[in-house]
């Protein structure tokens, strides 16, 4: 199990993200062996709100070529959060 502060790594601060806000749903970059459960009880800990729901993406990291050097970008993996009640001021950081 993952530490609150090692599971969440970054708030996606994206237009399309910040959008939603309004809504109770934040976008968080996370850690790749956290589960749905561990990034709920991270929010919680850390934002001191209630969580609802929480979806995972994984995106793969995509083939590049460099000045015929052959690379890939690396994997991610984003959670998408409902809130109950309440709101998470981002400002601070984590």
């Amino acid at each position: 199990m993952l530490s609150e502060y090692d599971c969440l790594v970054v708030p996606v601060m994206t237009e399309k993200a910040s959008n939603s806000k309004s809504s109770g749903v934040y976008v968080f970059r996370v850690h790749p062996e956290a589960t749905k459960i561990d990034i709920g009880r991270s929010v919680e800990k850390v934002f001191g709100v209630k969580v609802s729901g929480v979806n995972v993406l994984n995106r793969n990291g995509k083939r590049k070529v460099f000045r015929g050097k052959h690379g890939r970008t690396e994997a991610k993996r984003f959670a998408v959060v409902r809130l109950r009640e309440g709101s998470i001021d981002l400002e601070g950081g984590i």
